[in-house]
This record gives structure tokens, sequence and C-alpha cells, in this order.
């Protein structure tokens, strides 16, 4: 029997349709990126795996797809080492290469690499597919497309206000309005921790406050308190668990809590900044919003960290995020390259557009006309003026069989084609086209030159 096809779990086939509505997107995210001085590099699928393994912490290191070396692969495994069975130490002998995890690390090697041919402040997109061996479930696969900016070897403020500006452009560009960005700073968090006495608990601390919204005030303190975080600290933190207003007023009260921590001060003075230029420069159709318990990417992130939340309403995680990186490429010996860089979810924000019904109808519009074919003679003739139209951008075809009439309409019909031309001999000995309106059913006789004019 033969075997019924299918794909591995976490994969996706896309039809015409999908791709249609994804290549929008990305054609979109990709204008802006070259509108805001972004270059694009691409860097290949799979990576040496020492450039990748160690990157993402253990979680992470284990998600990354290996590569089984080509050849006979277990040669290099002595009997020692196989009769072990000790996956961990066998596979850099069989494996010395990985899919890569995500567009960074790839992009910090690449970097590294190339830093004597680059020119810095360096503003690179990369639009590619990725690869985690994840479990697979809704909304998360295991291979899947991220579309990153980033701007490495400045340290300006400008940056992050550019970036806020971006996202900005790509809504409003997708017509999504609503779109909340949120915006918090490492270095409040790290003063958070230091007022309350909990520096060392920075990530607890934060991965708790980070469960606010979900969990509740109460919750958040309990956890806080498991993980060995003092009841006096808790007692400090009060102020913010009650933030709210807009950001100057949030910002207000962030100083008070944080009066005493210089590194809690800058993170308040950058933030200060962001919002200024804003306040200044205006957003279109985005906001922007200080959320204190944004704690994302806190492993690399050491300024300002943001995500993106899709309007109200649509229930959908966060759309994108990013933040400020001061030492991305000190994991390949290059010190001291501060970076700042965004990335969109394109699976989540297809989803977004879908559900709110956001997709231009002509984004899945392929072919303009259909020309019947009646025959070798016609289809000929069919075939010159066929060349015509797509020599001025009009998408034509030429039903490739002399089948019968209702078959091509048909035909027609399900790939929503909006007009065909039907040609006999009538029309071959006047030089004419018959133009049919699919919709309306409306039929009129042309010439070529009005056959353009009204297709285009």
């Amino acid at each position: 029997m033969a075997q019924k096809p299918s794909i591995p779990k976490g994969t996706r086939d896309f039809n015409p349709e999908q791709v249609a509505k994804r290549n929008y997107i990305f054609n979109t995210i990709q204008a802006q990126f070259e509108r805001f001085g972004f270059q694009p590099i691409e860097t290949p699928s799979f990576e040496n795996s020492d450039t990748l393994m160690g990157k993402y912490g253990d979680e992470g290191d284990r998600l990354i797809f290996k590569i089984l070396n080509s050849g006979d692969f277990l040669n290099k495994v002595n009997d020692t080492l196989y009769a072990e069975k000790d996956s961990g130490r066998i596979t850099p002998k069989i494996s010395e290469k990985a899919l890569r995890y995500d567009l960074t690390v790839p992009f910090a090697r690449y970097v590294v690499q190339h830093q004597n041919e680059i020119e810095f402040p360096f503003k690179r997109y990369q639009m590619q597919p990725v690869w985690r061996a994840d479990r697979p479930q809704k909304g998360r696969f295991r291979e899947f497309y991220q579309c990153d900016a980033d701007v490495v070897g400045s340290t300006s403020l400008w940056q992050e206000v550019e970036f806020v500006q971006l996202y900005d452009a790509v809504f409003t560009a997708l017509k999504l309005d609503g779109a909340t960005i949120k915006i918090n700073n490492r270095k409040i968090l790290s003063g958070i921790a230091e007022v309350i006495g909990a520096s060392d608990k920075l990530i607890d601390f934060t991965v708790a406050l980070d469960k606010l919204d979900k969990i509740g005030e109460e919750k958040v303190k309990e956890e806080m308190l498991s993980k060995g975080i003092p009841q006096t600290g808790i007692d400090a933190l009060q102020p913010l668990f009650s933030l709210s207003g807009d950001f100057a007023t949030q910002i207000n009260q962030l100083k008070t809590i944080l009066n005493t921590s210089d590194e809690g001060k800058k993170g308040i003075e950058e933030l200060e900044f962001i919002d200024a230029a804003i306040s200044e420069l205006g957003l279109s159709t985005a906001k922007l919003q200080l959320d204190v318990t944004l704690a994302r990417g806190l492993n690399y992130y050491t300024g300002a960290i943001f995500e993106v939340s899709a309007p109200e309403g649509v229930a959908m995680g966060s759309i994108g995020g990013g933040g400020r990186y001061d030492d991305l490429t000190g994991i390949f010996g290059l010190k001291n390259v501060s970076g700042v860089g965004i990335s969109f979810g394109l699976d989540r924000i297809y989803l977004v557009l879908e559900e709110l019904n956001l997709f231009p109808e002509t984004v899945t519009k392929n072919i303009d006309v259909l020309f019947i074919n009646f025959g070798d003679k016609e289809a000929l003739f069919s075939m010159k003026a066929i060349k015509e139209l797509r020599a001025n951008n009009i998408n034509a075809e030429l039903y490739p069989d002399a089948a019968k009439m209702k078959k091509q309409m048909n035909h027609a019909n399900k790939r929503n084609i909006p007009y065909v031309v039907i040609v006999g001999e009538k029309e071959i000995e006047t030089n004419t086209y018959a133009l049919k309106h699919m919709v309306s059913g409306e039929q009129s006789s042309v010439t070529l030159t009005q056959l353009v004019s009204q297709l285009s």
C-alpha cells in the first residue's frame, strides 16, 4: 500500500491564498524597514553547532535541531562512549551543525566575522525561517519566520525612539489601529530589586512581577516571599502594585520608589527621554505605554524592553518585542558593541489581520484575465494578446487545453478570475477580442488597445 503523505508535527503547508497574504505582510514590513534605513542580510539556515550551543540557556539549547554529520557518522564514537549511551556526550561527535534557533545569534556571529567591512552603526533587517524542537501547540510551531531589525554600534536613545516609530509605521501601513507598544527598562527592574534588598534575586523578582496581570497582587506577593524576597521589601513595593495614570504620572510615582537607586534613576531618565521625543513627534495609530511588569529577555536586555500587544478585543499574545542589549557580540569576542533590536511576530500578525478582516481584497488576486482555448489557431492569436498584456503588467494566461467551454468557465470561477476573453473565427477575422466580466456577465467586443486599457 502506498504511504499516506504527511508533514512533521509543528510544520505547515501554505496554500496560494495564505502565501499571498503572508507576502503582503512581509512586503509591508520590508518597505518600512528600508524607509527607516535598514539594510537586508541573510545568513545560512544552519550554523556550526558551537556557534549556537550555550547561547540560549539550558532550555533554549534543548530546543535546537541538530543535523547528523554525513557519511559514516558513528565511526568517531569509540566503543566505551557508545556503551555509555550518553546522548549529551555522543551528540558533538556525530553532529557538528544545527538549524538556527533565532536570527539574533547568527547576526552577532555575522557582525564579528565581518566587522572590518561593516560600516557602524550598522542597521540590518533579516526575514528568514528559524527552527525550534518545541512541543507543537496552537500558535507555536517548529518552523516559523522571524522578521528582525537591529542597530549595532550606537548607544544613542534616538534608536529606541526610531523603533517606536517603526512599529507605528508598520501597523499604520497594515491598517492595524490601536496596537499598544509597551515599554520598560531593565535598569528600573534592577533599581526596584536593589531598593527592596533583593538584587541577587532580580530574575525571581521579575518573573513573579511579570505575572501581576495573570494571577493578581496577593499571589505575586506569595511567590516573592517563597523565593526569599523579604517582607519589608515587598511592603516597600506597595506603590508599584497600584501604578496608574499616563506615562508621566507613572514616571513620577516611580521616582518616589527609586529615589535611593542610581541605576533606577538612570532607567527613569532613559524612559523620560523616549517618552518626551515620542510626545513631540506623535504616533499615527499605535500608543506608547509604560509597563513596569514587562520583563522579557532579561538574560540579555540591558536597557529598554519593548513588547507590542494587539488592539483591544483581539485575544492574542504579543505581536512583537525587543530591547537594548549591551554586549551581544561579546559571546564571540568583540566587546562593547551596544545594540538595540525589535522583531515582528509574523504568524500572530497574520491571525490578527485575518480576525479583523484587514487584508486588502486584491491581496490574493493572481490572474486578471483568462483566455478561453478553442484550438491552436485561436490559442496562438490569444497568446499574442497575452504577451502584450503581460508587458503592460497585467496578469494573463491561456487555458492550456481546448476543453469544453463550460469546463474552462468553471475554472475561471473557481480561481476567482474577474475576466475571460473569448476568441473565435469572427474575432480573428476582425482582429478583436470578446471580453466578458465574470460577475456581471457583461460582454463587449474590444481591440487589443482597448483590452489593455480596460484591464489596467
